[in-house]
């Protein structure tokens, strides 16, 4: 019996000690941070782990680009120094830290990833100057909102989870409620530019106008109960 607990205890130490190590040497900071570390980092590793196109429409300056997605992530990686900090960022910060933990378990001694991603970074204003509008731009969404009706717009992502449980119920009310409110559903990708003029950092954000006014505004899931309410 003695045994068996000691086993069990061996185990449980070895567990804890590796979960450790890989909190330790990942650390999860918030934009300014992670600039500033940039900075102070000669030659940064810096690494976009969104897929080509999504990289393709901006991205960190002296990035590259190492889908977290592909099956030669690992392989890429092979020739980056682990000894040295690398930093580590995706569009809001889910496969970031995904490709984070996978980089501390190759030995990757310090891995930085950013919170919120590009749309944090672009939101601070740290994104490189784009002349070239993509999607719709503030004229057009100003257009959006001449109603006497409420309006909400939905800013949403194919590849955002909460987007995706949010989708089937916004869809549903957008017809229901047609006669009092307009639903207006603008994919984050494709609207690059009135996303940085408003500042939107988070998937999904919901943006209730009235009389082009915004009388409420959410970030993060929000379930069909509360946007009812919000939309009485």
């Amino acid at each position: 019996m003695k045994i068996k607990q000691l086993y069990l205890f061996i185990i449980s130490f070895i567990i804890f000690s590796c979960n450790g190590q890989t909190s330790t040497n990942v650390k999860t900071i918030d934009v300014a941070s992670y600039s500033e570390k940039i900075k102070a980092t000669p030659n940064a590793q810096i690494l976009d782990v969104r897929t080509p196109d999504e990289y393709a429409t901006g991205h960190i300056e002296n990035s590259d680009n190492v889908d977290f997605l592909s099956s030669s992530f690992v392989l890429k990686t092979d020739k980056y120094d682990k000894t040295k900090p690398v930093f580590v960022y995706c569009k809001s910060g889910g496969r970031s830290a995904k490709a984070s933990a996978k980089l501390a378990e190759l030995g990757f001694t310090s891995v930085y990833n950013l919170d919120g991603g590009m749309l944090k970074w672009e939101a601070a204003g740290l994104a490189k100057p784009d002349t070239k509008i993509i999607g719709i731009c503030s004229q057009e969404y100003a257009e959006l909102l001449k109603s006497d009706k409420k309006i909400v717009v939905n800013f949403y992502a194919p590849w955002c989870a909460p987007c995706k449980k949010m989708e089937p119920y916004i869809l549903k009310m957008q017809k229901e409620m047609a006669d009092k409110v307009t639903i207006i559903r603008l994919n984050a990708d494709e609207n690059k530019t009135i996303m940085q003029e408003l500042k939107i950092s988070e998937l999904p954000t919901l943006l209730l106008y009235e009389n082009k006014a915004i009388k409420w505004q959410q970030s993060g899931f929000v379930s069909e109960e509360d946007l009812k309410t919000q939309l009485q």
